[in-house]
C-alpha cells in the first residue's frame, strides 16, 4: 500500500495553493468546505476562484510565486502551468518537510487527493494511487447514487445523541446492539418515523448471537461478496491456527481473537449477542454446523 489513507482535522490548517486556474478552483471546490485557512498565490486568477475571493473564503496574491513562499505551511497545492518550477518547488516543500501535492504529477506528491463523497458527516475517499482516477470517478458516480442525501441529517441525528445513548446504555456492547437495531429499523433514511425507530430500539428484546463457520480448506479470494457484511459483523473470532493475510483483510480489524473455544464458552458468547466466527478444520466445522444449525457455514461462492 504505497498510498496509506488518513482523515485530517482541518481546524487551524494553513494551506497554500500556488496558481489560481481552472485546476486550482478544482482542489478549491473541495478545500472550501473544510475549516482550513487557505492561501492561493498566483499571476492571474480564474473567475471560479475570484469567486471564492468575494466570499471571503479565501487570501489571495496576485504575483509571481517565490522560494520564500514555501514555508510555514501544512500543505502546499502546486498548480500552476510551469511543469519545472512545480518540481522545484516541490522538492523545496519536501525538504522543509511540508505535505506538498503537484498536480497530475504524482512522482512529486507527498499525498495525493481522492476522490470523495460528501455527506455530511460521512465521507468516502476513493483512490486507485494515481493510476486510473477516471475509475474512481466512476466508482464515485455509482457510489453517490446509492447513497441518499437524507443521510446527512441522520448522522448529525445520530451524533446529538451519542451521549444520551452512552448514559443509558453504558455497557459497550449493548450499545452496540442498540445501534445495530436502530440502523436494521430505520436504515439510512431521515424522516418523520426517525426519532420512533430510536425509542424502539431501546425496548427490543436481546437479539441473540450468530455464528459464523469457515473450515480452512476454503480459500478466501473464493468467498462471495453475499459473505463480506458477516465478516465485517464480528466481535470475536475463534481460531487455532494462523489466519491466511487474505482472509484477516476481510475479517473486522477490532474484533477480538482467541485462539481456543469450547462449545460451552461458544454458546454463551451468543447468548451474549455475539457475533462470533470460527475457523477451524473440516471435522471440527463439521461438528459444529450439527451442534448449532443456526450457524452460517461460509462456502465457495455460496453461505
Amino acid at each position: 500500500m504505497q498510498y496509506f489513507p488518513l482523515f485530517v482535522d482541518t481546524q487551524s490548517l494553513k494551506v497554500l495553493i500556488v496558481g489560481a486556474g481552472e485546476v486550482a478552483s478544482r482542489k478549491l471546490d473541495l478545500l472550501s468546505r473544510t475549516d482550513a485557512d487557505i492561501h492561493v498565490i498566483a499571476k492571474e486568477s480564474c473567475n471560479e476562484v475570484l469567486a471564492y475571493l468575494h466570499k471571503e473564503r479565501i487570501s489571495l496574491e496576485e504575483r509571481e510565486v517565490n522560494f520564500e513562499d514555501i514555508n510555514g505551511w501544512d500543505l502546499v497545492y502546486l498548480a500552476t502551468a510551469d511543469k519545472a518550477l512545480n518540481e522545484k518547488l516541490a522538492t523545496l516543500a519536501q525538504q522543509r518537510h511540508i505535505w506538498v501535492n503537484v498536480v497530475d504529477n504524482p512522482e512529486f506528491c507527498r499525498f495525493i487527493t481522492p476522490s470523495i463523497i460528501d455527506r455530511g458527516r460521512l465521507q468516502i475517499a476513493i483512490s486507485t494511487a494515481g493510476a486510473a482516477p477516471v475509475f474512481a470517478r466512476e466508482l464515485r458516480s455509482r457510489l453517490e447514487s446509492w447513497l441518499p442525501h437524507s443521510i446527512t441529517p441522520l448522522f448529525d441525528y445520530i451524533a446529538e445523541r451519542r451521549s444520551d445513548v452512552q448514559q443509558r446504555l453504558p455497557v459497550f456492547k449493548d450499545r452496540r446492539v442498540f445501534w445495530e437495531r436502530f440502523f436494521k429499523l430505520n436504515q439510512s433514511r431521515f424522516d418523520a418515523d426517525t426519532p420512533n425507530h430510536y425509542q424502539d430500539s431501546f425496548s427490543l428484546s436481546k437479539v441473540k448471537g450468530e455464528l459464523v463457520l469457515l473450515d480452512t480448506k476454503i480459500e478466501a479470494e473464493l468467498l462471495p461478496i453475499a459473505a463480506m457484511p458477516y465478516l465485517q459483523k464480528l466481535d470475536t473470532i475463534f481460531s487455532s491456527t494462523a489466519l491466511p493475510h487474505k482472509l484477516n483483510e476481510l475479517l473486522r480489524r477490532d474484533a477480538a481473537r482467541a485462539t481456543i473455544v469450547t462449545d460451552k464458552k461458544l454458546k454463551q458468547a451468543l447468548d451474549d449477542g455475539e457475533h462470533c466466527l470460527v475457523y477451524a478444520e473440516p471435522n471440527e466445522i463439521n461438528r459444529l454446523s450439527v451442534l448449532f444449525p443456526q450457524a452460517k457455514r461460509l462456502k465457495m461462492g455460496a453461505i
